[in-house]
């Protein structure tokens, strides 16, 4: 629908057009065009009167806060920080101080949500409230009260994401969750948990614990679970010296604590006692928290199945590896070796050049043996600080094994692109840098764990001459993947592309020396111009998708692998 008839510019001299019965969002889209136009002043009010008053109306706000939520309506895809918020306003930074209490107002109603990170302020209109109006339905925040127990865990999950993406300040965060629990009384849990007159910071630190047990079945729970809930460092430190002391309410009130292992206890390592869970959580039906478990792990049966073309060699390296795999084949071969007093985990790397299939064949093997696949983000743990990275890997072998101890099916803990992780130690001097003792401290954590793995570990990596000589010891199988042959080749180019033709197949394969990954970005390609053109494309274009796959050669050294 047009906003106005002819799209006339705009007379700002008399009374703007009556609306016409438009949704909220046009409505919203007429607000921006006359701020953009007149700025935030009573000129504003007065010519689109009409339209804020229904903005304002139909979201139970007032005026003044119908033309922000409109202007930040403008940004929905992206969060606007308070340098922003003054140029939207188009007035001084200083001046955005006099609508601070009508954003809050926004906040409560949920129409807006706010990023707290590293003390700046920045908001946003919240998805949910995106999707209602772009369906042309007015807003109601969803109501969390009389609720019943799964539900209210999965409320309380949902809380705990958005205060760890900075949706949050502790103080708003403790409000949320203090209402959440007065609104659902008559669940036991809640009954019980305000009991205890727990103050605000233990009470949400609680409820952490209790929503890591239940939703993540975690009870292996660090400092580095909840230390976002802090926006103060002091205030971290102490309670870290408390709980690590045990001098912590919720240790002496029995409701969590210490882990053992191998028979110490482990003063950095928590979970909720068993007389809480019984007297909490007794309402919870244990068939919906074992499912729960599933939460963060990439499920075997959503992985597509793909024809893979390898080499003889790796084609049975493969297929021993995914035989001895499978559930009825490992636990006897696990209780071998036990009996024998050797380690019973299996940790394998794939090596070989980008593109030659070896991420794929982790997935395939996942499927094929119906494992699930823990995914470590290397990238997000290589950008940590100093001292976190270090806590963090030793966070994720944690939560390995208590989904391993708890699980039937041991997932696949899997390293992609590993080469950082894995690579040379780096043997110390006085002038070492603590970046450097960090990558160390990291390695031989996962070395350690790596002698003590009692499940499956999967690493890919491109540079095989880097691997660290005590990394290529505990990797029991070891699978080089080599770029494919020309035959493979063929056979890839019409698995992919299944119109085109042997012998344009077989030129291709010939002519071009492709991985199976480069082969695949040109039967994308491929595809897309086939929708676009609606039919397949000629043997020309596909020697230009060729041509155009092929790097120019720069003179450059080229790193890594050659072929």
């Amino acid at each position: 629908m047009e906003l106005f008839e002819g799209q006339p510019t705009l007379d700002y001299t008399t009374r703007e057009l009556e609306p016409v019965q438009l949704s909220t969002l046009n409505h919203i889209e007429k607000i921006i065009e006359y701020a953009d136009a007149i700025g935030i002043n009573d000129l504003l009010f007065e010519k689109a009167r009409s339209f804020i008053g229904i903005v304002s109306e139909r979201l139970s706000i007032s005026p003044m806060q119908a033309v922000l939520f409109s202007l930040l309506f403008n940004n929905f895809n992206s969060s606007v920080d308070t340098d922003d918020l003054s140029k939207l306003l188009k007035c001084p930074p200083i001046k955005t101080l006099h609508y601070m209490n009508d954003l809050d107002e926004l906040l409560k109603k949920k129409l807006i949500t706010n990023n707290t990170k590293r003390g700046d302020v920045s908001y946003q209109v919240a998805k949910d409230v995106v999707a209602a109006l772009r369906k042309q339905d007015v807003f109601v925040p969803e109501a969390h009260r009389n609720i019943a127990i799964d539900e209210f865990f999965g409320v309380l999950e949902d809380l705990f994401d958005q205060m760890a993406d900075d949706e949050y300040t502790p103080g708003e965060f403790h409000a949320e969750l203090e209402s959440l629990l007065n609104d659902n009384m008559q669940l036991l849990f809640c009954q019980k948990l305000q009991s205890y007159n727990l103050n605000p910071e233990d009470k949400v630190l609680f409820l952490l614990f209790c929503h890591l047990s239940v939703n993540n079945h975690d009870d292996n729970i660090g400092f580095h679970d909840f230390s976002f809930l802090y926006d103060r460092k002091s205030k971290s430190r102490s309670v870290y010296h408390e709980l690590r002391d045990g001098d912590h309410v919720l240790l002496q009130c029995k409701l969590i604590e210490n882990n053992c292992d191998d028979g110490f206890i482990n003063t950095e390592s928590f979970k909720v006692t068993d007389h809480a869970k019984k007297e909490l959580l007794a309402e919870l039906d244990p068939k919906n928290m074992k499912a729960k478990r599933k939460k963060g792990l990439i499920l075997w049966d959503t992985l597509e199945n793909k024809k893979m073309f390898y080499h003889e060699r790796e084609s049975k390296k493969i297929e021993q590896l995914t035989s001895l795999l499978k559930e009825e084949n490992f636990k006897k071969i696990q209780d071998r070796l036990s009996t024998s007093g050797m380690r019973s985990g299996f940790a394998c790397i794939f090596s070989g050049a980008p593109g030659t299939g070896k991420t794929e064949t982790v997935y395939q093997i996942a499927r094929e043996t119906r494992r699930n696949i823990m995914m470590v983000d290397i990238s997000n743990i290589k950008g940590m600080y100093v001292g976190e990275t270090e806590k963090q890997i030793k966070a994720i072998f944690d939560d390995y094994k208590s989904v391993v101890n708890t699980g039937d099916t041991a997932p696949i803990l899997f390293f992609n692109e590993a080469d950082g992780v894995f690579g040379k130690r780096i043997e110390f001097n006085k002038g070492s840098r603590a970046v450097d003792r960090m990558e160390n401290t990291m390695q031989n954590i996962i070395l350690q764990e790596m002698e003590n793995l009692k499940g499956i570990l999967i690493a890919t990596t491109n540079l095989t001459e880097n691997l660290d000589k005590a990394f290529e010891r505990r990797f029991l199988y070891k699978i080089e993947f080599k770029k494919p042959g020309p035959e493979a080749r063929q056979s890839i180019w019409q698995a992919l592309i299944p119109a085109m033709s042997g012998t344009i197949a077989e030129e291709l394969a010939a002519r071009y020396d492709f991985s199976g990954g480069q082969i695949e970005n040109i039967a994308r390609k491929c595809a897309v111009e086939e929708v676009l053109s609606g039919c397949m494309p000629p043997a020309e274009a596909l020697r230009s998708f060729c041509d155009d796959e092929l790097l120019p050669d720069t003179g450059r050294s080229v790193i890594g692998f050659t072929v």
